[in-house]
Parts: C-alpha cells; sequence; structure tokens
C-alpha cells in the first residue's frame, strides 16, 4: 500500500526539508507542493493525497482554515501539523489535533539545513510509519481494499474486554483514590472525549501525562477545562491535590507525586532526565505513584507510539492497582496500550467511549 504525501507551507526550504526528509522512505511518494492552504486545496482533487503535512501559520489560507475546509469538503487524507514552538504555535496546534489531525511535530531550529533536515527526518518517519500502519489497520477493519472507502472514527460503544482477574489487595487502601492516565499520538482528541465524560463529583483527582513539547499542554488544559465537568488545569510544583480537578504535566517537564504533610497527595514538576525518550513520562509518574499511594489507582493507557507506561503499570499492579488500556479499533495508534497488554499488566481493554465509565467505577470501588 503506498502513501501519497502533499507537503503544504509557506516557505520553500521547510517545503524542502519535508520533501527530503521523506524522500526514500519505503512506499512513500511526495506527490505535490503548495505555498498555503488555499493552493493545497485546490490541488487535493487532483494529487488524492493519503497523508497532508500542513504548516500552521501561513498567507491567505492558513493550516486550522484548511483543516476546517477539508472537513467541509468531506476529505479524508491525514494531516501532520508542522507548528512553532510559541504560546500561539501551542494553541493552534491544540485546536488543530482537536479538528481531527493525526499528530503534530514543532519544526527544527538546528543552525544549518542539515542539522534541520536529519532531525525532522527522526521524528517525522516515524508518524508517518505509525500513520500507515493505522491506516491498514482501520482498512482491515473496515473489510475493505479501496482508498475510496471513506475513513472512520471506530468507536462502537462495545462491552469492555476483561484480560484478567483484578489482583485482590491484601488490606484496603490508605487513603482516597487517584486516577492515573497516560497518552501520546491522538492524545488531545482522545482526552476531549474522555475527561468530559468523568463526573464532576468524581471523588478523586486525576493526574495526565500527555507527550507534548513545552507551550502546548497550558493550551491543552485550557481547552479540556472549557468541556469538562471537573477542573483541569496544568500541574504546578509543590500543590496539594484536590478531588475532581485533573492535573496535566507541564511540557518537557516530569510529574511525580509524593504524600504531604497532612496525607494529602503534593505535586512535582522536575528537570528529571526522559525516560523512553519521553518528558513528561508516563512511567515517571506511575512509579512514583506505585510507591506513595499503593493500592489507590485507577490507571489508563491510551493511544501512543512506544512502550511508555508498561514498566510504570507493572509497579502499580503489585499494589492492587486497577488498570485500563483502550482498544485497537478506537486508537490512533495502537503502541503504548498493545505493550501494557501483551505485558500482562492490564484488567481490562475498552474502546475509548466506554474508558469514563469504567474509572468512575473502579473509583467507587477504591472508595467503597
Amino acid at each position: 500500500m503506498s502513501l501519497r504525501v502533499l507537503v503544504v507551507d509557506d516557505t520553500v526550504v521547510f517545503r524542502r526539508i519535508v520533501s527530503d526528509a521523506l524522500a526514500g522512505a519505503p512506499g512513500v511518494e511526495v506527490v505535490g507542493t503548495a505555498s498555503n492552504g488555499r493552493l493545497a486545496m485546490a490541488r487535493m482533487a487532483a494529487l488524492q493525497p493519503d497523508l497532508v503535512t500542513l504548516d500552521i501559520e501561513m498567507p491567505e489560507m492558513n493550516g486550522i482554515e484548511m483543516l476546517e475546509a477539508m472537513a467541509a469538503a468531506g476529505m479524508k487524507a491525514g494531516v501532520i501539523m508542522l507548528s512553532s514552538l510559541t504560546v500561539r504555535g501551542g494553541e493552534l496546534t491544540v485546536r488543530a489535533l482537536e479538528l481531527g489531525a493525526f499528530d503534530f511535530l514543532t519544526k527544527p531550529d538546528g543552525g544549518s539545513a542539515e542539522l534541520n533536515l536529519a532531525q525532522l527526518r527522526a521524528r517525522l518517519l516515524p508518524m508517518v510509519t505509525a500513520f500507515e500502519r493505522r491506516r491498514e489497520i482501520r482498512t482491515m477493519l473496515r473489510g475493505e481494499g479501496s482508498r475510496s472507502v471513506p475513513e472512520v472514527v471506530l468507536t462502537a460503544p462495545l462491552a469492555p474486554r476483561q484480560t484478567g482477574p483484578r489482583p485482590a489487595r491484601g488490606m484496603r487502601p490508605k487513603g482516597p483514590p487517584l486516577v492515573l492516565i497516560g497518552v501520546s499520538t491522538g492524545g488531545p482528541p482522545a482526552l476531549s472525549r474522555l475527561v468530559p465524560a468523568l463526573p464532576g463529583d468524581l471523588g478523586a483527582p486525576v493526574f495526565i501525562v500527555q507527550h507534548m513539547p513545552a507551550m502546548f499542554t497550558g493550551p491543552l488544559a485550557a481547552s479540556l477545562d472549557k468541556k469538562s465537568a471537573i477542573r483541569v488545569k496544568e500541574a504546578r510544583d509543590g500543590e496539594a491535590a484536590q478531588p475532581n480537578c485533573a492535573y496535566l504535566a507541564p511540557g518537557g517537564r516530569q510529574m511525580k507525586l509524593s504524600p504531604g504533610t497532612n496525607r494529602e497527595i503534593v505535586i512535582h514538576i522536575t528537570d528529571d532526565p526522559p525516560e523512553n525518550g519521553c518528558r513528561p513520562a508516563v512511567d515517571y509518574l506511575f512509579r512514583s505513584a506505585a510507591l506513595h499511594f499503593p493500592g489507590r489507582s485507577v490507571a489508563a493507557i491510551l493511544t501512543g507510539m512506544g512502550n511508555d507506561g508498561t514498566a510504570g503499570l507493572r509497579m502499580l499492579k503489585r499494589g492492587g492497582c486497577f488498570s485500563i488500556a483502550q482498544d485497537e479499533a478506537s486508537c490512533v495508534v495502537f503502541g503504548m496500550p498493545k505493550e501494557a497488554i501483551d505485558a500482562g499488566v492490564v484488567d481490562t481493554v475498552a474502546p475509548l467511549d466506554a474508558i469514563g465509565a469504567a474509572i468512575v467505577r473502579s473509583v467507587r470501588e477504591v472508595r467503597a
């Protein structure tokens, strides 16, 4: 299955860098370029791309406007956004992901064309591979091989699948429950459906690690807060967690938990090294909860590339954590959930739209 790519950027330099980064990738063909969204839209019908790399800030029609135009026209090509590492870039990127973009990357600034090309290739090609894998899986799930079949989001309300018995706890947890969520590629739209599904009286704090750089998690938290019954905010170092509030790890930093003097949950934001190539890292958060709050966690692993979260879940399970993994059909990338499932550290596999209810049930069990 070949992958046809259209490169859209308002600078000649980045159109060339992106095209060169994709050159030579097996099964990938750059079928055209465009300097803004208006020209790209005019070329979409003739070029029939499967994937568009799309700059956010462009004249005449920017990336957000092009995404909206694609949706209005029923165009089903996937989109990878290229963003500047700025507050405005972060806000626009979060909006693009909520509109259905597959993933995003920040434009490299390595000081030379050669270094920029190397950095972009190292980050872009795994995304393209993940996108192609998702396309293949959804084609198989549809039972169709034709590219003309519209791509659909497969989130049928299936019953959660049990993969093993919930470990018995040796004793009652010493304290109220907490919810842990780890997510990467496909995370913002997944969180935009999961977090609003949690009730305002959940009775537990929620801690979220979304793989993102600095200046992107603040806009994401603000967007989720507007949609949700619980409060959502970017976590701050030293604050005591409150029930019915979700804390998003700041981009580019680590988040861990410890008990306070009054047995409250205290959040620590650190500059500790990346784990699994990630900062923030899911394993880093999960490990701290396993160490300090055994038996009190309800943990969910959502869509994303790689295996971040599996080692942390293994530690959480030893203390009696209940764990949930997003199913393959509703994932953008079935990497992180699959690794956790294959490692045998997942109790329930559920479609995205069933995970909120599973979290609520599990929190009530811990509180009972």
